[in-house]
């Protein structure tokens, strides 16, 4: 299914996906969300993202095959494993670099915006998943420690649906290979 539509140059909802073995969220020195293996999302919220927007990200989050099947080869999903996810809030994945030394988060919604959106988009990973979602705590100064497999980490927007280059990933013809390892596979 194709992404949502948006006007050229317009923001929408993302996520950076990393593949891992544990991770957990802390805040205050408590623990408020824990997983096993399976997905560490972090996630930030654009003012006028859509629920068209959320959903599309949250089916495609479910959907990515990043997980190794018996061959070795990257062909399951974190739904196909069993896999559990945790889900950050993380405006500064909107961060702008363009101007001066210090980021601009103009292109993340406003708190009052963000919450909501982000609860929501969190509901459908849930559902599309069929089992709860582990999260951090929206607004808080949290912790976040991982074990990372692979490692293998994805950014996907909502904007144009496409997988584009996040750390540890090389776009070539359309296609992302994510680099595990000292082995890149093609996701």
């Amino acid at each position: 299914e194709p992404p949502p539509t948006r006007r050229r140059g317009a923001v929408a909802m993302r996520a950076l996906i990393q593949r891992v073995r544990e991770a957990k969220v802390s805040v205050d020195g408590r623990t408020v969300g824990t997983i096993g293996p399976g997905l560490l999302v972090l996630a930030a919220v654009a003012a006028d993202d859509t629920t068209p927007d959320r959903d599309w990200l949250a089916r495609k989050i479910i959907a990515l095959r990043i997980f190794d099947d018996d061959a070795g080869v990257m062909n399951r999903s974190v739904a196909d494993i069993g896999g559990a996810i945790l889900a950050v809030s993380q405006f500064t994945l909107f961060a702008s670099t363009r101007k001066g030394a210090r980021p601009s988060w103009s292109g993340a919604a406003p708190p009052a915006i963000a919450q909501p959106q982000f609860d929501a988009f969190v509901g459908t990973l849930a559902a599309a998943l069929g089992k709860s979602v582990a999260t951090g705590e929206f607004g808080a100064a949290m912790q976040v420690a991982l074990v990372n497999e692979g490692p293998v980490r994805v950014t996907v927007r909502a904007t144009s649906g496409s997988i584009v280059p996040g750390p540890g990933i090389k776009v070539k013809a359309g296609t992302a290979t994510a680099e595990v390892g000292d082995v890149g596979q093609t996701v």
